[in-house]
């Protein structure tokens, strides 16, 4: 068995706890948007007393992975799973469906690598980072029948460090894998309000619904009670905003709505004596990107500033980083990723927390879009880098989720 390491320790981030408990409504209200089947169900798979949910909220929330596969069209003379998955899923990612795909020979490729005296780290690696989201959760499910074992659980005994962390992670139903990592954001004496930024801000309404739900079957806790508890002020408002997934996903734009929303913003903050800081989270985290693009071109028409600009003069501390990382986003999602890995990468430790979770959670949505993003602003490759600050299998399995040189 290899040792994977050739990482330095993370960082850590920061804060406190508050007062004061957001109570959230469960189950959600009918229309809610929050009962996806198949997040919970694959949230039920990992957490560690599946049992503890009551029988019949688990019930009403829970559809057994077997049935959704069950839903099989053919399409252009092969299989396809219909599995829901397309929330989860860009064009523009690393990592794409498997063609010939057979759930059962990776199983028994996988169980052959990872039994006896040492391991096939080269087979794991194969399989795992070649195989979309959706296949390697039937892979899962594959492995527990014939093995009545959990792959997790195998690989955790069977590997070590960070290569462990990232092929369990790989494994990993993307709604658990963030619900597990926000949990991590805000365990122990400190929470990380870089990683509570980023996975907030990054992802869309529907995919928080997916998080919300994993996150309640897992630990039987609200996502909302639990920033309520470990973040305050006006930066535990917008995280609450963002974490409800109310942020409207429409594609369209109203040119009238953009300019009485910079004319808000500009009221709110430069134009008046303080901050109105509920004005900057209403527009900033309910609005659509594409609609705020614009709001924040008639605010510099208006202002005669650009909104950062105006943002840092009149906000401070992690509202302030969060409401920069939104407007960073509603401009370029990927850029804003690609300097978060940068930050990872570099300097005298490797943040390996950030670095798994952005190579893992954006492989089948728009790493080929960060990788560029990467290699335009800071003149050298994503996969470079990752070559250079990694070793080990980790690094051989980092390299095959990047996908390559640039």
């Amino acid at each position: 068995m290899s040792q994977a390491s050739g990482i330095r320790a993370r960082r850590c981030g920061s804060g406190g706890t508050a007062p004061g408990v957001r109570k959230a409504r469960w189950p959600p209200p009918a229309g809610s948007g929050t009962r996806g089947p198949l997040c919970c169900s694959w949230a039920a798979d990992f957490c560690s007393t599946p049992k503890a949910v009551p029988f019949r909220r688990a019930r009403r929330f829970s559809t057994s992975i077997s049935n959704i596969i069950k839903t099989v069209s053919v399409a252009s003379g092969r299989k396809r799973w219909d599995i829901m998955a397309s929330v989860w899923v860009g064009h523009r990612g690393t990592i794409k469906d498997y063609p010939g795909f057979s759930p059962s020979v990776d199983a028994e490729a996988i169980h052959k690598a990872i039994k006896g005296i040492g391991t096939d780290e080269e087979g794991l690696i194969s399989v795992l980072t070649e195989r979309s989201n959706v296949q390697r959760q039937l892979i899962v499910k594959e492995y527990q029948a014939a093995y009545e074992k959990e792959l997790k659980d195998d690989l955790k005994g069977d590997l070590s460090g960070h290569f462990q962390h990232l092929m369990v992670a790989l494994v990993t139903p993307p709604a658990v894998f963030d619900a597990k990592q926000l949990k991590k954001s805000m365990k122990g004496t400190g929470t990380d309000e870089d990683a509570l930024i980023e996975l907030l801000t990054t992802r869309t309404s529907r995919q928080m619904k997916e998080v919300s739900q994993a996150y309640y079957t897992m630990y039987k806790k609200s996502l909302g009670d639990a920033i309520s508890s470990e973040t305050s002020g006006d930066f535990r408002k917008a995280l609450l905003t963002l974490a409800d997934g109310r942020r409207d996903e429409s594609l369209k734009v109203d040119e009238h709505l953009a300019k009485k929303d910079a004319q808000i913003l500009y009221n709110a903050g430069e134009n008046k004596w303080g901050t109105d800081e509920d004005k900057f989270t209403e527009i900033l985290c309910l609005r659509s990107f594409p609609q705020l693009k614009l709001t924040f071109d008639e605010y510099g028409n208006i202002s005669q500033k650009d909104i950062e600009e105006s943002i840092k003069g009149e906000l401070s501390g992690h509202f302030e980083d969060l409401l920069l990382a939104i407007v960073q986003c509603v401009r370029n999602t990927p850029a804003f990723l690609a300097g978060r890995l940068r930050h990872a990468l570099k300097g005298a430790g490797t943040d390996e927390f950030t670095l798994n979770r952005i190579m893992v959670s954006r492989s089948e949505i728009d790493l080929l879009d960060i990788r560029y993003e990467f290699k335009k602003h800071y003149g050298y490759s994503l996969y470079s880098a990752i070559k250079s600050d990694t070793s080990g299998d980790y690094e051989h399995a980092l390299s095959k989720i990047c996908g390559g040189e640039d």
